[in-house]
């Protein structure tokens, strides 16, 4: 991720390798990698989202302790795929509510899996 200040890189290991604590942390950090890849916004695009995101979680007094990292990661980019026309911000979060249905009824450990009960009102 060249060209992103280090403030807003994310976490790393020793070895330079980011640093998930869960899935959908990966899943989201792709997602951002490859939007930007296909042309959907350059990188300072995504700093300035990236950056708006953690100032208003700072503003908000929300604790800045590495835990958080990933949800200003995806809010960032919900916002960015909203603001370029990808999506709109209705059907993301139909989809984030159904996301949170689904991992509602799935037993631990198991694979999420939507279905098309999850999207009902």
């Amino acid at each position: 991720m060249t060209g992103l200040p280090a403030a807003l890189a994310p976490p790393r290991d020793a070895g330079g390798v980011p640093v998930f604590r869960a899935p959908w942390e990966a899943q989201a950090f792709a997602m951002a990698l490859a939007l930007h890849e296909r042309g959907l916004y350059s990188w300072s695009e995504w700093a300035a989202a990236l950056g708006a995101e953690i100032a208003a979680a700072v503003s908000r007094g929300e604790p800045d302790d590495g835990t958080t990292y990933y949800r200003h990661w995806l809010a960032a980019l919900e916002r960015l795929v909203a603001a370029k026309g990808a999506s709109s911000a209705a059907e993301l979060a139909g989809y984030r509510r159904a996301w949170e249905h689904a991992a509602a009824r799935t037993p631990h450990g198991q694979p999420i899996a939507l279905s098309d009960a999850d999207f009902a009102p």
